[in-house]
């Protein structure tokens, strides 16, 4: 019989961490598209869904050769999806309001506040102590320095900006809290797949508002460029994310996802010539600090809550 309760949490670490990575080269790709296609924020997001969707029913479908497909209740997906929908439009909406540093450093930082206070809130698993709380402070503190010491220029409208990244931030961790309540019963292939779905009927009407054919540019980049972010930063990233959820604690994840911003410099410095200024390097050494603290630290935890518990022993005395 098929277990989901048999993953290790040093591979649901590595789960996470990959899905951040992908993660982290969306932006890149999506500002592609917008300076290429013409197509606007809800527009790559819808088809991000889209070729998100495509990509998961066909796996979906093999999978269902090996071993039948597990139904999420219906009010699981339908947060799931309405959560991702808002997370990733408000995202893209703080970007442009108030620019890349405030929105990455407000919704992304947010996170991991939010998602310690609801998951302590709503169990005694999720604490983290002293220590995992410094060490989540410490991570703010380099994506503070990541993002902010960047030289990103702000944005038009930033007030309104901050509310859109205070927003996503909370879609975010509602996801992030949902799925990891949801522990190993949780199919992530299937809550993807029916987030996803969601996502893509809500981002529909106003991606066709929008404009939901790309205008200009070459068609063939534009099509390769939509099916990779459907694939590695979507369908891949969030189906690992959610499997990981199962035996990582919330707050760990949302610290660990920080490596999107980290991936997402080293790809600029690698292929875009960019050069990191001395605090956003300094950013950079913090967050992996960060990251390879908490890594030990939940590591730690999960080996103390497997180790057998001993059973005291009777004494027994002799009648004679």
């Amino acid at each position: 019989m098929h277990s989901k309760t048999t993953l290790p949490v040093g591979r649901g670490i590595l789960y996470i961490l990959v899905a951040a990575v992908a993660w982290g080269t969306a932006g890149a790709g999506a500002a592609i598209l917008y300076n290429t296609s013409g197509l606007g924020p809800i527009a790559v997001s819808f088809w991000r869904f889209a070729f998100g969707v495509l990509l998961l029913g066909a796996v979906q479908l093999l999978a269902r050769r090996r071993r039948p497909a597990t139904r999420q209740p219906l009010r699981h997906v339908v947060i799931t999806g309405l959560g991702l929908v808002v997370f990733q439009t408000a995202y893209f909406a703080a970007v442009q309001y108030a620019g890349l540093a405030i929105a990455t450093v407000v919704t992304l930082g947010s996170g991991p506040i939010l998602i310690a206070v609801g998951a302590r809130l709503t169990s005694d698993d999720e604490r983290l102590g002293r220590g995992g709380a410094l060490t989540v402070g410490l991570a703010l503190l380099g994506l503070l320095l990541l993002v902010g010491g960047g030289g990103a220029t702000g944005g038009s409208a930033p007030t309104l900006g901050l509310a859109c990244a205070a927003v996503s931030a909370t879609g975010y961790a509602a996801v992030t809290l949902l799925n990891r309540r949801s522990g190993p019963t949780a199919d992530p292939l299937s809550t993807t797949l029916g987030g996803f779905t969601v996502g893509l009927i809500c981002l529909f009407p106003a991606a066709l508002f929008e404009g939901l054919l790309p205008t200009t540019g070459d068609a063939g980049q534009t099509v390769a460029l939509l099916a990779y972010l459907g694939a590695a930063p979507s369908a891949l990233a969030y189906a690992l994310f959610f499997a990981g959820l199962a035996v990582v604690r919330a707050t760990t994840a949302s610290v660990l996802a920080l490596a999107e911003p980290l991936a997402a410099a080293v790809i600029a410095v690698l292929w875009l010539d960019e050069r990191l200024t001395v605090s956003a390097t300094a950013g950079s050494i913090l967050l992996g600090v960060a990251v390879v603290a908490l890594t030990l630290t939940e590591r730690r935890a999960a080996r103390t809550a497997t180790e057998p518990t001993p059973t005291p022993t009777l004494s027994t005395t002799s009648s004679r």
